[in-house]
């Protein structure tokens, strides 16, 4: 199974979206093997965001990104970070689709909900970023083999 990374950004905290999104995440089949609330600081954004830090917009996202406690979680399944990522929608809801996450409740590109990790390999020193080893868990639900087929759990 595979896992990524998926933060419920301050625009989540502070209007109460946070079961929604994470029923959504769970109506799909996928598991939530690993959560948690904390405030981030500069340091860790500075890090997690490091390809932006040289932007003009990046004191504003690094303030949005610090506004409220965020809720980080490791969530697993096959593909995972393809469906989250498409679950998701692009980074701007106004341009994101109905149905996805940030075109049913953004309408920014900054205060936009969740964030996920965007590759496999990114997942991977993301969620070492966030959690440690003993934070995150492998279990299958009581739905597990309803939402997933035999050939899909070949690989």
């Amino acid at each position: 199974m595979e896992q990524t990374l998926v933060i419920l950004k301050p625009s989540c905290v502070a209007r109460g979206l946070m079961g929604e999104v994470i029923g959504r995440l769970e109506a799909k089949g996928l598991i939530v093997a690993g959560m948690k609330m904390m405030q981030l600081d500069e340091q860790i954004l500075r890090e997690h965001y490091s390809h932006l830090v040289d932007k003009p917009f990046f004191p504003s996202l690094m303030k949005s990104m610090m506004a409220t406690p965020v809720v980080v979680m490791c969530v697993e399944g096959v593909e995972a970070v393809r469906v989250v990522r498409a679950m998701a929608g692009v980074t701007n809801g106004r341009n994101a689709a109905l149905g996805t996450i940030r075109g049913d409740f953004s309408v920014s590109g900054q205060k936009n909900i969740v964030h996920a990790s965007d590759s496999p390999e990114n997942a991977v020193v993301e969620l070492a970023r966030f959690f440690k080893p003993e934070e995150i868990f492998s279990y299958e639900t009581a739905a597990y083999s309803y939402c997933y087929g035999d050939d899909d759990l070949k690989d």
